[in-house]
């Protein structure tokens, strides 16, 4: 499967982003899709993760109260909405799938990465 995320860009601190993760050349509801960013300098880092069906997203305690994770399988898209944001929310945002009913907490997990959208949040 190939992904595509896209959507970034730059935001003011308390303001909104939604980015999403295009899948191609697989069907697309038999995997988890998690997000993960990477700031300059620092490892990457789990931001949240969907499972298979949709109906159960887990998220980092980062992001959890303001943001969202949500699928739409028969786009083959998986959408990571954004509120509230934060000058520390800065880095370049990569969504992953791999093939499981369960999730997957880790990057090493996943088998499948899109190439990377930066989003940029000035205070």
């Amino acid at each position: 499967v190939q992904l595509q995320a896209y959507g970034g860009g730059s935001v003011q601190a308390g303001g909104s982003l939604r980015l999403s993760c295009a899948a191609s050349g697989s069907t697309f509801n038999n995997y988890a899709v998690g997000w993960f960013r990477q700031a300059p300098g620092k490892e990457r880092e789990f931001v949240g993760v969907i499972i298979w069906s949709g109906r159960n997203a887990y998220y980092a305690d980062t992001a959890k109260g303001r943001f969202t994770i949500s699928r739409d399988n028969a786009k083959n898209t998986v959408y990571l909405q954004m509120n509230s944001l934060k000058p520390e929310d800065t880095a370049v945002y990569y969504c992953a799938a791999d093939n499981c009913r369960g999730v997957h907490w880790s990057p090493e997990e996943y088998e499948y990465w899109g190439q990377g959208t930066l989003v940029t949040v000035s205070s």
